[in-house]
């Protein structure tokens, strides 16, 4: 059984950092595309960053140069650092895998963060 599983969100002041995580579980993660998504309240979900199974990285035009993203595969798991946070950059995160070779896409269950001004 797959399960991708977020940690790290919590309520930060704006220009704070938070980490987020994701462990990976029941899968050949290697071989998965992992990505960050963002759900705002009222809006529709976002990607934020992904990276290739090659280390590739792709970022949204909104956290470019404040966010990276990170992938160790002996660990299963994909991170998400987020410096200089801002208000617009609340909300729930979502940890997503996908193979279009195998044609799976993964979901974590999301974790929350809110920054105030």
């Amino acid at each position: 059984q797959v399960r991708l599983v977020e940690s790290g969100g919590g309520l930060v002041q704006s220009g704070e950092s938070l980490r987020l995580s994701c462990a990976a579980s029941g899968m050949a993660f290697r071989i998965y595309v992992l990505g960050w998504y963002r759900q705002a309240p009222g809006k529709q979900r976002e990607l934020v960053a992904d990276i290739r199974t090659d280390g590739i990285t792709n970022y949204s035009d909104s956290v470019k140069g404040r966010f990276a993203i990170s992938r160790d595969n002996a660990k299963n798991t994909v991170y998400l650092q987020m410096n200089s946070l801002k208000p617009e950059d609340t909300a729930v995160y979502y940890c997503n895998a996908k193979s279009l070779r195998l044609g799976n896409n993964y979901w974590g269950q999301g974790t929350q963060v809110t920054v105030s001004s």
